[in-house]
């Protein structure tokens, strides 16, 4: 086991390391923001980076046992249903994750399945 100076240290550099990257786009000049590179990722990354954590959320689905990744659609489709609905991310988010959570935690499809 490493000793508390050194873990203490690690997690002092990790989070000197998040704060700078949080900090480093408001202490950049203005100019630099109006670069062709920068603009385009601007306009794609949010959304390349909500795609990686739908395709990385969804890799251990079962879809060959019970229940098939049943959870998993329906908490899909309710957050995209929610999405359209009222444009509000974090109504979106929240009523997805409550969907999945409830299903899993009470078991409930496996139960309606008769699994």
């Amino acid at each position: 086991m490493r000793p508390p100076v050194e873990m203490m240290a690690i997690v002092l550099a990790m989070a000197a390391a998040t704060q700078l990257t949080r900090f480093l786009p408001f202490w950049l000049p203005s100019r630099w923001l109006d670069y062709p590179l920068v603009r385009t990722l601007k306009a794609g990354l949010p959304a390349a980076i909500l795609l990686l954590l739908v395709v990385y959320s969804l890799k251990g689905t079962s879809l060959d046992q019970p229940p098939w990744g049943l959870p998993e659609a329906l908490s899909l489709g309710l957050v995209i249903g929610l999405h359209l609905w009222r444009r509000n991310a974090l109504l979106s988010i929240a009523g997805g994750t409550a969907l999945y959570m409830a299903m899993v935690q009470t078991n409930l499809l496996n139960q309606l399945l008769g699994g």
